[in-house]
């Protein structure tokens, strides 16, 4: 199934928005992997890892910081979702390693969908909502600026024959992709890389 690109992501400018964009997308590519078989399956699987990839860094870089600061409990929120968060990473680095047509990897990935999808609502209700409330229009706009360099990294639907060096950077385990997302966010928002220290 060929989809365009979804460029109206990049026009987001609150940072809350921007997210919960990418949450309906994260959905979307659930339901596609679902959908398909054979090379297909293990395509669409490859864009939602590279598409939570760079969300979960996005979070992890930006978003939970300013939960932390900001919102009353901000550590406890925070913390709940990170571990919610490793628990998905373990997952994703198993299906990584399993064929994509198995029975295994349909058990696996109905677990990882259950759980990114509880995450996803944890998220938005006990953090995302007070974020937006607890911070200014300001604030929430230069934190879009790190997820959209990120977010540019990984098209969830690429146009054929459009592959650059970019879509490079995000091949390879589902940790490597986070480094690579982690690197390319703090570039964006100012802050040392995590190979310069």
């Amino acid at each position: 199934m060929d989809r365009k690109t979804r460029p109206e992501t990049m026009r987001e400018s609150d940072v809350i928005d921007l997210l919960l964009r990418q949450h309906t997308l994260i959905r979307e590519l659930f339901d596609e992997v679902e959908r398909s078989q054979g090379e297909q399956r293990k395509e669409a699987f490859s864009r939602l890892v590279r598409l939570l990839a760079v969300h979960e860094t996005a979070e992890e870089e930006i978003v939970h910081p300013y939960a932390r600061r900001k919102l009353v409990g901000g550590d406890t929120i925070v913390d709940n979702r990170l571990q919610e968060e490793e628990e998905a990473k373990e997952m994703l680095s198993r299906l990584d390693d399993m064929d994509a047509t198995s029975p295994e990897f349909a058990q696996e990935f109905g677990r990882l969908r259950a759980s990114v999808f509880a995450h996803a609502a944890a998220e938005e209700r006990y953090e995302f909502s007070e974020l937006k409330a607890a911070t200014s229009e300001t604030e929430r706009r230069a934190m879009a600026v790190g997820v959209k360099a990120a977010e540019a990294m990984a098209p969830t639907h690429p146009h054929p024959g459009t592959e650059s060096a970019t879509k490079n950077l995000l091949l390879g385990p589902p940790i490597a992709m986070m480094d690579r997302a982690r690197d390319v966010i703090r570039k964006a928002m100012g802050k040392p890389e995590s190979g310069d220290g």
